[in-house]
């Protein structure tokens, strides 16, 4: 072999190698310095950038704003958001192992850990952030108008599905007076348009787009009947919490500080109004921005530690309607370790606008 060849090949391999460690470095979290023995791990952190699932809705709104400011403050983030369209995904890639965390129902969560599925809750995604819409020109005013009318929700193993059955049983009804469907939420507003069904119930921001398009009337929001209500919750892996709690912290400590910043004010909110959907939801801004302040309080992002109480009453009705097949303790599908370390994370959330459009 030629020397001008072999000097060929040895940069052909020197530049595939640097090319694999700049990926590596920029989209896997790691770092060749420390690799390399050039620099030490801070101690007790991972290196590794963990993926995070999450859907385009307000129920998970912190995992993309937490990304976001990261990567306006420090350079980059921490976790890698990875974008869902739908929960049965989520719940299979969590299975799989493919997601060491996410945010999905906290029904859901509860239900797959009586099944067996090593995780626990950690935090909360948000209260509230929930509607029931009808059409406009429907004759549906109250509760009691939905008798024999049908009903969307997400699934059953949703906190929707369980806040309908609250809703009916307030009023002396019951799930059997009306039709229930089962429908991703995406598809909820097309739906209602179409008058296909008569009634859709998710979280946000799917049921504001049926209102900022003109066709949708609120019949109830979720604090109407059950105030302070949670539908997502934060879920990580038993394995991920045991061998990596420093970064299981990491991440509820910026999930709660985003939920911090969120609330300081509506310049914020409509900050990350315009990022998030234009960089993590692909959706248009003006939807976001209607959702978080039409009203404020329409999705709320404080008061995001675990609660026993809070978890007791979603137990309770999960197991009356068949979702959890026998009652189980709290700290079976629970570790609110994490959640009460947030105190500080709290103290020092973020100040001012780190990126973004007003």
């Amino acid at each position: 072999m030629s020397g001008r060849l072999r000097n060929i090949l040895i940069g052909a391999i020197l530049a595939t190698v640097s090319l694999g460690f700049l990926h590596a470095w920029l989209n896997l979290g790691f770092d060749p310095a420390i690799a390399l023995g050039f620099r030490k791990a801070e101690a007790g952190v991972s290196t590794e950038r963990f993926r995070v699932g999450f859907l385009p809705v307000t129920c998970h709104l912190t995992c993309p704003v937490t990304d976001w400011i990261n990567k306006n403050t420090a350079g980059k983030g921490f976790y890698e958001p990875v974008r869902f369209n739908g929960f049965p995904e989520i719940k299979e890639s969590l299975i799989a192992g493919y997601l060491p965390a996410t945010f999905m129902l906290a029904p859901m969560a509860m239900a797959l850990r009586q099944q067996g599925v090593p995780i626990k809750i950690v935090y909360l995604g948000h209260r509230d952030g929930t509607a029931m819409m009808v059409h406009k020109a429907s004759g549906i005013y109250s509760v009691r108008d939905l008798r024999g009318k049908r009903v969307a929700i997400p699934n059953r193993f949703s906190n929707q599905y369980l806040l309908l059955r609250k809703a009916l049983a307030a009023q002396g009804m019951s799930i059997q007076d009306v039709e229930m469907v089962e429908m991703p939420p995406p598809d909820m507003p097309a739906a209602l348009y179409a008058k296909a069904v008569d009634a859709i119930s998710s979280g946000e921001p799917f049921m504001a787009q049926t209102e900022l398009d003109g066709y949708g009337r609120v019949l109830y929001q979720a604090k109407e009947v059950w105030p302070d209500f949670i539908s997502c919750v934060l879920v990580v892996s038993q394995k991920t919490i045991d061998q990596n709690p420093e970064w299981v912290q990491r991440l509820v400590d910026g999930i709660a500080r985003s939920g911090m910043w969120l609330e300081g004010g509506m310049d914020h909110r409509m900050g990350a109004a315009y990022a998030v959907a234009t960089q993590y939801y692909n959706q248009d801004p003006r939807l976001l921005r209607f959702v978080l302040s039409k009203p404020p309080d329409r999705v709320k992002y404080s008061n995001l530690r675990l609660a026993r109480k809070d978890f007791q009453e979603i137990a309770d009705l999960a197991l009356e309607a068949g979702v959890l097949t026998k009652p189980m303790a709290f700290e079976e599908y629970a570790d609110p370790r994490f959640s009460e370390k947030t105190a500080g994370a709290t103290e020092y959330a973020w100040k001012g606008n780190p990126g973004g459009r007003p």
